[in-house]
């Protein structure tokens, strides 16, 4: 053990400390988890109220996060030093197990301008970047300003601590400048990056460039169709405002417009936001493209102050869809149910709010599927029968590829009855013929199965009959022969418990004899002793300058001497002292305290109260002893002024204080095991039922609380 202790310290020797952001950042995962030492000196750089205690800290060869769990953090923009050890971390190397220290406040490093393609990799973790781009979404959670920003094509979410001094939803559709630190979100048990969020500290950091010229709910209302063809001037920023009819919503925040020319997939910016199917809505969005079709996403709604005209669905050829014509309008097509199938609808977050039933449809000239999605399957659609001749209304989801050809199609039906059975298939199928075929070849071949079988089973049985006849009589012999010996067993047992019994009885008392005289002799013995050597002292010190004073001292050193025969004869035969018998509790407190004056020379403070009648005897003792002791640690250790005992007697409690102001001690370096001191006085006050608290602080004293129920008090203990 000694060996590997040395060997540890040497390798920690010999290991030099990371001292920059850079070093550490560059260890591999298997080398960061060794521990390394690393001391740092940077400012902090992002510090949010949610993250535990941790923090980013940059210096000037870059930035890393600090694994300052469950302790207050620093704050954006203070200079500190930090020590710690390498960690992995779950994507980039961390600093772990840190202790750190404020240097002052110092300016923010300056932000790297970076590209979104390199911030999507994972490269800029923990650093302090800038960034362009166009608010998309901004609203106010848990007090903090959060925004989607987009940045040639991709989205990057922001969090602002200082929120600017104006709506968030004034920001849409502005370009800003932001300047924070970049920290992953990944998969930690695979290490794999999943997205990235920028924490912009200050407000001076959030620069709005261009705000959007115009409230969008003024601008030009554009038909549908029309929404990705080609307008001069038009600009990636510029949000799109449609109006039209609901004719669809999915419950995810999508929701489908569709006016005279045609329909559109609309995104809302709060998926909780709920549009009643025929009302008629402006929509304002950012045009974006998915599988080659437009949608409007990140869009908000106003009413469009046009009573509710639902549109009806229309029955359109099958060659105008294959054109990649129709989507996302409302149509009414007909087909062969071919399949159907089920699957849970489940949310981008896992949940699953629902079912979605599938039918696989076979139309003219292609084949496409019908979905309905629920809370539950509905019993009337789980009822078609597959072959049937349907017809359904719904809304027309398109997949084209780059030339606007289909490639596949789906029809979201709004409700169970939007699917109508036009002609049910005959019963006489070929399906049902091959079942009946199969169901009388399976009849045919269980019956041939079950003769042989139960031939088997009769000459196995007839073998089985002699066999269990002989076991049977085996087994009579075996169980008279068991019967003998687990009586013969039994008795030796009993004869052994016995003993054990016995053994442990006597053991038992032997250890806690042991331990009564163990704490007896130090509360009176060893305490007497101390007194004795204090005395002692000052004769030493008295006897040539006052020997009228020594010999006082002389003949308190004989008293005390006498009362520690008394307190040995009676740790021996535990009897009460005579002496003790004298007085009561708070007297016997009383004089201890002066005895303990007497001899340091100070200062002593003594309140108590009337003791109850019948005090319990075993109560009187205790609490006498555990006073003692206190008392005694003072005179020894504490180099008190003054000491303070308050002893209250109130309904079913005793409580004793005894306070110092001496030096005091740090509460994790009270002695252990082979100090009696604090463990007599603890051990005594759980024998009493109570409890025995003990606070000091280095240089403030300390204050020790005994508290004692009254109404269960123990009965002394019997002398073994």
């Amino acid at each position: 053990m000694l060996l590997a202790v040395l060997a540890a310290a040497r390798l920690a020797a010999d290991t030099p400390v990371l001292t920059d952001a850079a070093s550490v950042l560059a260890l591999p995962a298997e080398r960061a988890g060794e521990r390394l030492p690393v001391r740092l000196t940077g400012i902090v750089t992002a510090a949010e109220p949610d993250w535990q205690g941790q923090f980013f800290v940059q210096d000037e060869t870059g930035g890393i996060f600090v694994e300052n769990l469950h302790r207050d953090p620093p704050e954006p923009g203070e200079r500190v030093v930090v020590e710690g050890v390498s960690h992995p971390g779950a994507f980039a190397p961390i600093v772990s197990a840190p202790r750190w220290e404020r240097l002052g406040r110092a300016p923010l490093p300056a932000a790297k301008r970076v590209r979104i393609e390199d911030l999507q990799t994972g490269v800029e973790d923990s650093q302090r970047i800038e960034l362009t781009g166009v608010v998309r979404t901004a609203r106010i959670v848990n007090g903090r300003l959060e925004m989607a920003l987009s940045l040639a094509g991709s989205r990057l979410q922001v969090r602002a601590r200082a929120i600017p001094d104006r709506a968030p939803e004034s920001l849409v559709a502005a370009r800003v400048r932001v300047r924070g630190t970049a920290a992953t979100h990944y998969i930690g048990v695979l290490r794999h990056l999943t997205s990235v969020a920028v924490y912009v500290p200050r407000a001076e950091d959030l620069e709005i460039l261009e705000a959007e010229a115009a409230d969008p709910f003024t601008g030009e209302i554009l038909p549908v169709n029309n929404v990705a063809q080609y307008r001069h001037g038009r600009r990636a920023e510029q949000r799109v405002r449609v109006r039209g009819v609901v004719t669809f919503q999915d419950g995810r925040g999508e929701v489908h417009l569709q006016d005279d020319s045609g329909g559109i997939r609309v995104v809302a910016a709060d998926p909780g936001a709920r549009l009643a199917p025929g009302a008629a809505v402006d929509a304002v969005g950012f045009l974006e493209y998915e599988g080659h079709l437009p949608l409007l996403r990140d869009a908000v709604f106003r009413p469009a102050g046009t009573p509710p005209a639902p549109v009806a669905p229309k029955a359109v050829p099958f060659a105008e869809i294959a054109r990649g014509q129709h989507h996302a309008e409302l149509i009414t097509l007909r087909g062969h149910l071919l399949d159907r199938s089920t699957r849970p609808d489940t949310r981008p977050d896992g949940t699953q709010t629902g079912v979605v039933t599938s039918w696989l449809v076979q139309g003219e000239g292609m084949t496409f599927s019908i979905e309905h999605t629920g809370r539950e399957e509905d019993p009337e659609l789980a009822r078609l029968p597959v072959g049937s001749l349907v017809e359904a209304d719904g809304l027309c989801a398109a997949t084209v590829d780059a030339t606007g050809k289909l490639t596949a199609l789906r029809l979201l039906l709004p409700g169970p009855a939007a699917l109508r059975v036009l002609a049910r298939p005959s019963w006489f199928t070929a399906a049902r013929l091959l079942a009946g075929l199969g169901i009388v070849s399976v009849v045919l071949l269980v019956a041939v199965a079950w003769l042989l079988t139960i031939a088997r089973k009769n000459a196995a049985l007839r073998r089985l009959v002699g066999e269990l006849e002989h076991a049977q009589h085996e087994l009579q012999e075996a169980h008279d022969t068991l019967e003998q010996k687990v009586a013969e067993r039994s008795a030796q047992l009993h004869v052994e418990m016995t003993a054990r019994k016995a053994d442990e009885l006597q053991f038992k008392a032997v250890l806690a004899e042991r331990t009564r005289l163990a704490r007896d002799l130090h509360d009176t013995l060893e305490q007497t002793l101390a007194g004795i050597a204090l005395r002692l002292n000052a004769v030493g010190k008295q006897l040539r300058r006052d020997p009228a004073v020594a010999d006082e001292h002389l003949q308190f050193a004989r008293n005390w001497l006498h009362q520690s025969q008394v307190d040995l004869r009676r740790s021996i035969w535990d009897l009460r002292s005579r002496e003790l018998e004298q007085f009561d509790l708070a007297t016997a407190l009383r004089r201890s305290a002066e005895h303990m004056a007497e001899d340091t020379g100070v200062t002593v403070h003594v309140e108590a109260g009337a003791p109850p009648s019948g005090l319990p005897e075993v109560v009187e003792e205790n609490v006498l002893r555990i006073g003692q002791e206190a008392l005694t640690n003072i005179g020894k250790h504490a180099r008190a002024k003054h000491i303070g005992v308050r002893l209250v007697f109130e309904p079913g409690t005793l409580r004793l204080r005894i306070e110092d102001d001496g030096v005091g001690f740090a509460q994790d370096t009270v002695p252990g095991e082979g100090h009696f001191g604090l463990t007599g006085m603890t051990e005594r006050a759980k024998r009493l039922s109570g409890s025995l608290t003990v606070r000091s602080t280095p240089g403030r004293g300390t204050v020790i609380l005994l508290e004692i129920p009254l109404e269960n008090a123990p009965a002394p203990e019997s002398v073994i």
